[in-house]
């Protein structure tokens, strides 16, 4: 009889998006390749349902849902706008700790923390205590895309350090460093004391052209803070020709009454679609995308080979899109307008003038992060 194959690394990945998709859609992906690789993964997701993440295919435990209450991150609110209270805090805490416990992982990966996440310091501070005294102790890792927040608060990169050397064993870069590396937006990163590794770019797997097309394709990323994109790109199309089909995915959490209003105001040329898991397919399909410069948009993009204007995100002092765009710009991948500086009219005429374009080069960039995520998880043990 042949003898049976031993059972993977247990992992336990815990991830909160508070305002858009995009730390969800990464963390997802990167579960499906553990799994595929032979880890056994739960994933812990605090924040509203997305569809299609994470994948049905690993184990998921979703806490009482949180979001943030603006763009500027300040306050969390429950799936009705109230502000969340103690109870609440010590409710999530507790089904986290449960789930540690029940789990009893050999790996803790903590998506953004403590780089980020700092409103959930009350549920992932007695985590990090719980974790330490397990016996044996998992490993503790940290999860983090290429660019970090730059604008910080004085004493919080002090805080972030004396946390990582004191709990941790890995910190996971999801980026190519000959595109960024951590101590460009990180300035203690050579006092990091756990191992600092990188995986490649998180990016989707190659896409392939979607039976419905649209040649001008506008995404809001996952739509909380896309209002302004969306508004303009509706105005934008009626100043253009109607002979050339666009599309707007205005995003799942973009308010109900923003996206009514474009959908009524659409030139007929202009369809308005909440959401689309084959995002990656239709960008196969594209001759230019028009979105914010989040992390995933960006790696979808880089796959797929299209045209690109990007209008990073920017508001509450946000710098990480406004970064990563300025390096695709410098690199020729991709052209930018600033948040500040959108208009219709200028939104209309970036269009014009980026169809007008040949397409971009091929990225030289590694973009297998989700399956270089396992490869240095494995270098663990």
């Amino acid at each position: 009889m042949a003898a049976s194959l031993m059972p993977g690394p247990k992992v336990l990945f815990y991830v909160q998006h508070l305002l858009g998709i995009g730390h969800l859609a990464r963390a997802s992906r990167v579960a499906s390749a553990l799994k595929a690789d032979g880890f056994e993964v739960t994933i812990v997701t605090g924040g509203r349902p997305v569809p299609g993440f994470p994948s049905a295919e690993v184990d998921h435990v979703a806490l009482p849902s949180v979001r943030s209450r603006s763009e500027s991150f300040s306050g969390l609110v429950d799936d009705d706008g109230n502000p969340i209270d103690d109870a609440f805090r010590a409710r999530r805490t507790d089904l986290l700790l449960q789930t540690l416990r029940k789990s009893r992982p050999d790996i803790v990966i903590l998506e953004a923390f403590p780089f980020g996440r700092r409103q959930m310091r009350f549920e992932l501070l007695p985590l990090l205590d719980a974790i330490r005294d397990l016996s044996p102790r998992p490993r503790l890792v940290t999860s983090i895309r290429d660019l970090l927040q730059e604008k910080v608060k004085p004493g919080r990169n002090e805080e972030t350090l004396a946390l990582l050397n004191d709990h941790f064993d890995l910190v996971m870069v999801h980026g190519d460093p000959s595109f960024a590396r951590l101590e460009d937006t990180f300035p203690l990163a050579s006092e990091i004391r756990p191992r600092v590794g990188y995986t490649g770019l998180v990016a989707g797997q190659p896409p392939t052209p979607a039976g419905e097309a649209f040649p001008v394709l506008i995404s809001a990323g996952g739509g909380a803070a896309g209002t302004r994109l969306v508004s303009a790109t509706v105005e934008a199309a009626q100043l253009l020709p109607e002979n050339v089909p666009w599309g707007l995915i205005t995003g799942p959490n973009l308010p109900q009454e923003a996206f009514d209003r474009a959908a009524a105001e659409a030139p007929p040329h202009l369809k308005v679609m909440r959401f689309r898991e084959d995002f990656p397919n239709l960008l196969a399909s594209a001759e230019l995308s028009v979105s914010q410069a989040g992390y995933n948009t960006v790696g979808d993009l880089l796959g797929a080979g299209c045209r690109s204007l990007l209008i990073p995100f920017s508001a509450g002092g946000e710098t990480e899109q406004t970064a990563r765009a300025e390096r695709l710009a410098q690199l020729g991948l991709a052209s930018m307008i600033a948040e500040d500086d959108l208009t219709p009219e200028r939104l209309a005429g970036a269009i014009e003038r980026a169809l007008a374009q040949p397409k971009p080069p091929s990225a030289r960039l590694d973009l297998d992060g989700a399956r270089g995520s396992a490869r240095l998880l494995r270098t663990l043990f």
